[in-house]
């Protein structure tokens, strides 16, 4: 199989073409022939003119590839090597939502062939990739895992915004089925990953590793915004004490702040809801998933507890939320909890206004039901900055004097104005 695809005597296909499939596609289609597989006929078209839809490449990143992008089946049959990076949301109630994972499985049942190889890199909890995706494509292919295909996964580690951490930076965990796939796996990934790969000793030990990497942070941002709401009480500043702290070697610099996106805020609900089926009931993870997913309301009952006190009547205030994708300098607003701050706001009949110079007022608009302003007002009783955009960075002191009444609140949950505003009522996180 390796050698095959070296030569360019078969192909890999990628199936789902987001923010981890895409830039894997475009990598393996610098040394190899490619297939990019998307259900969405749209985001297709567009990525055969070199445009990421997603916004996260620039056009050239699609020179120089031998890439085919298709929605067609009967193109995808002509792979024999098949990486699937769809995503794995979770629903209203944080039950993992396997539709995405479950669809592409038959999707491959559908075109796989004997002696096939298919590698799953969408995050789900341990056992997950050998106990649902692997029998759906058993069932509709006719065909057995190891004897007649052979599976493996390798956790994404995609980070959206970041130009530094790329695929061929980041060592890929990769896992097969037995040894020979193993092997091979291994070396289809070294062909684009210049860190090198780690070999998992199972299918279940690289997806539980996947899982505990945002695991793990999650509870250290809980704690960080733990901290935050304690010390608020005692009237210091968190972001002054975590850098004291942090003069310490092995401190670990986390921050407070709203926990969003597709991978922090979603992994952890991904365990903990395969750990209840095996009969325990997590404490610590969901525990770190309650504060998180409640420091949007602690944010705007902040806000209101200021406007309160500072105008009076509330069904006249006007608040300005700066920042609406799930983290700074992308345009991705998947499971954004600012949304939950305006959704919050609104709930107590403030007038909101959002502005944001990354995300697209539309989508946001069938996402989450508000639009973007193109201009801002300047008469607001509170600016609550939730993503530090770089775009944001340039703004001082006179600025905000200008968009807000005298007695106004700046909210900077991420410390990004820390000791420059001194002409209005200042809070962070």
């Amino acid at each position: 199989m390796y050698q095959d695809l070296l030569d360019k005597n078969k192909k890999l296909a990628v199936i789902g073409l987001g923010y981890v499939g895409l830039p894997i596609a475009l990598e393996f289609a610098r040394k190899i022939k490619v297939i990019g597989f998307d259900i969405n006929a749209k985001r297709v078209e567009m990525m055969r003119n070199n445009i990421d839809p997603s916004q996260e490449l620039e056009s050239s990143a699609f020179d120089g590839c031998d890439i085919e992008f298709t929605n067609d089946l009967e193109v995808l049959k002509q792979a024999n090597f098949f990486i699937v990076a769809v995503p794995t949301p979770v629903d209203e109630h944080n039950v993992p939502d396997l539709v995405p994972v479950q669809r592409a499985s038959e999707t491959i049942g559908k075109v796989i062939k004997k002696g096939d190889y298919v590698v799953f890199e969408s995050t789900v909890y341990p056992g997950c990739t050998e106990e649902d995706c692997q029998p759906i494509i058993e069932k509709l292919s006719g065909l057995k895992n190891i004897t007649d295909f052979k599976l493996g996964y390798s956790p994404e580690r995609i980070n959206p915004g970041d130009k530094e951490h790329t695929l061929a930076k980041i060592v890929k965990v990769v896992s097969g089925c037995d040894e020979e796939s193993l092997d091979v796996i291994a070396k289809v990934y070294e062909l684009v990953v210049t860190a090198g790969v780690h070999r998992a000793s199972s299918i279940k030990v690289a997806e539980a590793a996947k899982i505990i990497e945002n695991t793990q942070r999650d509870l250290n941002i809980a704690l960080m915004n733990e901290l935050s709401i304690i010390f608020d009480k005692m009237n210091i500043n968190t972001f002054e004490v975590l850098e004291a702290a942090g003069t310490k070697w092995n401190f670990l610099k986390f921050q407070p702040g709203l926990v969003g996106g597709h991978c922090i805020g979603v992994d952890p609900y991904y365990l903990t809801h395969k750990s209840k089926e095996l009969g325990y009931d997590s404490q610590v993870i969901l525990a770190g998933r309650v504060i998180n997913d409640g420091m949007a309301g602690y944010v705007a009952k902040k806000v209101l507890q200021h406007i309160i006190q500072n105008n009076g009547n509330v069904k006249d205030a006007k608040v300005l939320v700066m920042g609406a994708t799930f983290k700074e300098n992308v345009s991705d607003i998947r499971n954004s909890k600012v949304a939950d701050v305006i959704k919050e706001l609104k709930s107590f009949s403030l007038n909101v206004h959002v502005t944001d110079p990354h995300a697209e007022s539309d989508e946001v608009k069938h996402e989450y039901g508000f639009e973007l302003m193109s201009e801002i007002a300047n008469d607001y009783d509170a600016v609550i900055v939730t993503v530090p955009h770089s775009a944001y960075k340039e703004f001082d002191d006179a600025y905000f004097a200008g968009i807000t009444k005298p007695k106004a609140m700046i909210a900077d949950l991420k410390g990004i104005y820390r000791n420059k505003i001194k002409n209005r009522f200042y809070w962070s996180l």
